[in-house]
């Protein structure tokens, strides 16, 4: 049985019997086979049995949270059965070396712009200022510098979004809460990239804690910050085009009502199921010759890491070639 992430948008409560977690809530029973869950994705007021806890944590499955904003609360990261002292010490390493860590933010940075760009011209958007912005972060010497090259190019990338929109505004960005449908989307889009990258992370032997762009702090698995720059624009950027251009995602899927915008259950509903869609979608990857999934290639990323901690291959990162 192919494991699957499972969106849980309505309220209720995960219980295990045997070998399978049940969902209930006032509209019954689902029955869960736990071989067929890859990760949880828990977007309504969900409560969760200390024994259905305790098997997700067995079969390493992790449960991300949000609250019914669709607002990104915590997740619950099960122990790692893949641990290595040598890559966890190897990490820590290129963070507390400047130069080391300077390569790989620089590189999560560049990655990023790359993408950017690739975005723009497939949109027939030009993309010049956001390539220019390369400039700034090869002159980059500290990681507030490499931060700004990043905040530069993606103020340009953002200047377009109007361009690229045809039915909503997005004017600019705006968090906590945002101002706009576009920003809402933007937001909730990118709490379920930061989750997905935290599933692949805790598939591999890096620590999701040690980061290089991003700086870690208590409370925050900051890696997955990092790795989740590289594909915003290739996943959440380009669905959030296709889902208002296409009038998948209207303004009835929103709520204004809480000092800002937020999609509603509605809205929630349409969004997780073209993202999953997104991560299942596959392209022919270039170098292994065979096809993989968006979410794969979020595994993959985390694979080249290991490797440039390790020394034994540089670190190069993704770039879409789609």
């Amino acid at each position: 049985m192919r494991k699957k992430n499972f969106y849980i948008v309505s309220d209720g409560k995960l219980k295990r019997r045997e070998n399978t977690i049940y969902f209930e809530n006032e509209e019954g029973r689902r029955p869960i086979p736990i071989s067929a869950i890859y990760a949880i994705y828990a977007l309504g007021s969900l409560t969760v049995t200390s024994r259905a806890l305790s098997y997700l944590a067995k079969e390493g499955i992790c449960v991300h949270f949000f609250n019914r904003y669709g607002i990104y609360e915590g997740s619950f990261y099960p122990r790692k059965s893949l641990v290595s002292g040598e890559v966890v010490v190897r990490q820590a390493e290129h963070y507390l070396d400047d130069g080391k860590r300077l390569y790989l933010a620089r590189a999560f940075v560049e990655g990023s712009i790359m993408n950017m760009a690739r975005v723009l011209r497939k949109s027939g958007e030009d993309d010049s200022e956001v390539i220019s912005a390369l400039q700034t972060l090869a002159d980059a010497e500290g990681i507030d510098e490499v931060m700004g090259a990043e905040a530069t190019a993606r103020s340009a990338y953002y200047s377009k979004f109007d361009s690229i929109l045809q039915e909503m505004k997005f004017e600019r960005r705006s968090r906590q809460p945002p101002e706009n449908e576009v920003n809402a989307m933007i937001s909730f889009g990118n709490s379920l990239l930061y989750s997905a990258v935290l599933s692949e992370i805790y598939h591999t032997q890096l620590h999701p804690a040690i980061s290089f762009l991003h700086e870690p702090l208590e409370r925050r698995f900051s890696l997955a910050l990092d790795i989740a720059e590289l594909f915003k624009p290739v996943i959440v950027d380009r669905l959030i085009f296709n889902l208002v251009n296409r009038k998948v995602v209207t303004e009835g899927d929103f709520d204004d009502r809480f000092n800002g915008v937020l999609l509603n259950e509605n809205g929630r509903k349409k969004f997780v199921k073209a993202f999953n869609e997104r991560l299942e979608k596959t392209v022919k990857h270039r170098k292994l010759k065979r096809s993989v999934s968006y979410q794969r290639l979020m595994r993959l990323e985390c694979y080249k890491l290991v490797k440039h901690v390790l020394n034994a291959e540089k670190y190069r990162p993704f770039v879409m070639w789609w």
